[in-house]
């Protein structure tokens, strides 16, 4: 399956679930408690984050898709927290505040990466008290290409057939993380995401794979469901649809921290990628190479886009090679996400020899990634005559491509590179040392005045494309 990005910045999704605040006290544990045999842990660091729905929002903004939250707080600080930061992080949020219960909280004690103990801290269900989260729903519904259902049995989500009825009636898929074992409240939903355990308990346990698909598309019809994705853990997931062949998707994490919140990140990638104009097939595989980065990180966590697009290009071994400006344009924008300094170089690169060679790999020993610029064949016969290119500029950027040093290659057609300096602004502009002075290289001040470094390498003597032509050329006349 070929994957592209969405343009999840286009879309916008609405959350509705059960809102909490996740806190984690982390430090060492060295010795065992006098008082009884459990280890102590000196407190060194505390933080809060969203957790529940608003983790599942979380995960969608990070994706520079627009989500909206609704759900249930107390009406007390660690609400106000709650709003702070999500709406720090780009997540509208629209909570009703109810004073007679407090904010769920979930607070985590941690030490050398393993959770020691976790205390919960809830009362009677929001649903008690008399409240509803699908008031005003329709209105937000217009602006919204996805309804989002994040269900942590607290309260919020008692009844959510109303909220389902109204997406339909409006054309909006209906996304539902699920909880519990009364499966049929979610009845008509476009999407349901149970987890293995949660699926069994429903259906029964599946000694097979083959059970597995009979027993969901037979649950697909009884409840009208547009589609069935269970999460299976280190055996992957499973999409089915009704009338349609599996779509089995194996594990990719590669090393496991902390699957907290993981569903988070499923459910949040699907929707976003839904709402973006996804296909169901390609949301999911997102959200299934998406849960795998996230499982690798400690606690609650969120994926990027640029996180999640460097993680697709590698699973297609597309992160090197030649583009286009505008991919180059994002694969630079990633790789600055990631903290890595972008080294640019251009030339005509007509015939590679082994001082091309040495150069580039001083080029790229600069940095974390190297751009090479090529001159368009129009380009190069202006600067070095009608018998020039030799090779045309396709087998000269294939070249380039293949080798080690080089990561991203890019052709031009002005004579010189100062269009792709402007709109790429690398980290360092390099050239050989054939130039007696870094103001002698085409683009220096360009460079230097956004911030960037200028920077002359070691050339490698009596070698040149044009010698060699000429020593051909010589030989041939002999």
């Amino acid at each position: 399956m070929k994957l592209d990005m969405p343009r999840f910045e286009q879309a916008r999704v609405l959350i509705l679930g059960d809102v909490m605040l996740d806190r984690y006290w982390r430090g060492g544990a060295s010795r065992i408690s006098p008082e009884a045999p459990v280890p102590v842990v000196r407190v060194e660091e505390i933080t809060d984050r969203p957790g529940g729905a608003g983790n599942v929002a979380l995960n969608i903004a990070a994706l520079g898709t627009s989500a909206v939250l609704c759900g249930f707080t107390g009406d007390d600080e660690m609400a106000d927290s709650l709003q702070d930061m999500l709406e720090g992080a780009g997540v509208e949020s629209a909570f009703t505040r109810v004073a007679a219960c407090p904010t769920i909280t979930k607070l985590r004690v941690i030490s050398q990466h393993q959770q020691l103990l976790r205390l919960d801290f809830e009362q009677a269900e929001f649903s008690s008290q008399g409240q509803s989260l699908d008031q005003g729903l329709g209105a937000r519904l217009q602006s919204c290409q996805a309804l989002v259902l994040s269900d942590y049995a607290k309260g919020a989500l008692t009844d959510p057939q109303p909220m389902i009825a109204a997406a339909r009636a409006q054309g909006v898929p209906v996304l539902v993380d699920p909880k519990g074992s009364e499966f049929a409240r979610y009845r008509g939903a476009a999407l349901l995401t149970p987890n293995l355990q949660e699926f069994e308990t429903v259906v029964g346990s599946c000694a097979s794979e083959a059970e597995l698909v009979a027993r969901g598309q037979s649950l697909m019809v009884e409840l009208d469901l547009g589609a069935l994705l269970v999460t299976r853990g280190d055996q992957g997931m499973t999409l089915l649809r009704p009338g349609m062949e599996e779509l089995h998707l194996p594990a990719r994490a590669r090393e496991v921290f902390d699957v907290t919140g993981a569903g988070d990140t499923v459910i949040g990638v699907v929707a976003a990628a839904v709402a973006a104009g996804a296909d169901l097939p390609q949301a999911v595989t997102l959200a299934n190479i998406a849960a795998g980065i996230v499982v690798g990180k400690l606690g609650t966590a969120a994926v990027s886009a640029p996180e999640l697009r460097r993680a697709v290009q590698l699973e297609q071994g597309s992160e090197r090679g030649v583009m286009s400006l505008e991919q180059l344009q994002v694969a630079v924008s990633d790789a600055r996400s990631q903290g890595e300094r972008v080294v640019f170089t251009n030339g005509c690169f007509d015939i590679i020899h082994a001082g091309h060679v040495g150069y580039l790999e001083q080029a790229r020993a600069c940095g974390d990634r190297l751009i090479v610029a090529v001159n368009s064949d129009a380009s190069v016969r202006r600067l070095k005559g009608s018998g020039r290119p030799i090779n045309p500029v396709e087998r000269r950027m294939a070249v380039l491509a293949g080798m080690e040093a080089v990561d991203w290659v890019v052709s031009f057609a002005d004579d010189t590179p100062l269009g792709l300096l402007q709109g790429l602004q690398p980290d360092l502009l390099v050239k050989g040392g054939d130039y007696e002075s870094k103001e002698d290289i085409v683009g220096w001040d360009i460079v230097q005045g956004y911030g960037g470094e200028v920077r002359l390498l070691d050339r490698v003597d009596s070698l040149s494309t044009t010698a060699i032509v000429d020593r051909i050329q010589g030989q041939a006349g002999d």
